[in-house]
């Protein structure tokens, strides 16, 4: 099963899952951005890059007590609402060209990693993104389209 989530019904708590009102399940989600201009961004300890303009899909999963709550404290990074960055995505999300455009979530799945390799990881800007804890070689995927890389992630998390 797969969740849309809408960042603005996050922040009002009312989206479908309770991510917003904390009471949110575990599972593995996907981080949709729309990076309006080329920017270097620098990204902690893996240094800086150049992200290209376009859409981003950064794979993620939250199995602790919070649950899929974790994206709440992203879309809060990425709203301005809270500063500090503690994750790779973080960099990205709180960067002034970036927007969090979505979410699709997939509660209760462990496939983040099985999500990040479907996708072109070479297309990330910085090698190692959002894999710090795993092999992969990034998770974080870039398409120059909003709608395809949506549709991409949407139709992967359908499958499932």
């Amino acid at each position: 099963m797969v969740s849309l989530l809408d960042p603005d019904a996050i922040a009002a708590g009312t989206d479908p899952l309770g991510v917003g009102a904390g009471d949110a399940p575990p599972g593995t989600y996907v981080l949709l951005f729309e990076l309006s201009e080329t920017s270097e961004i620098a990204v902690g300890a893996l240094g800086a890059a150049t992200f290209p303009a376009g859409a981003y899909a950064y794979v993620g999963s939250a199995f602790g007590s919070n649950g899929l709550g974790r994206v709440d404290r992203h879309r809060r990074v990425a709203a301005g609402e809270h500063g500090v960055r503690h994750w790779h995505v973080d960099y990205l999300g709180g960067h002034p060209n970036a927007s969090l455009a979505g979410v699709a979530a997939a509660p209760r799945a462990d496939i983040e990693c099985d999500l990040a390799a479907a996708f072109d990881a070479r297309t990330s800007p910085l090698a190692g993104f959002g894999a710090s804890d795993c092999d992969c070689e990034a998770h974080l995927a870039h398409r120059t389209e909003y709608e395809r890389l949506r549709s991409a992630v949407v139709g992967y998390l359908e499958g499932k």
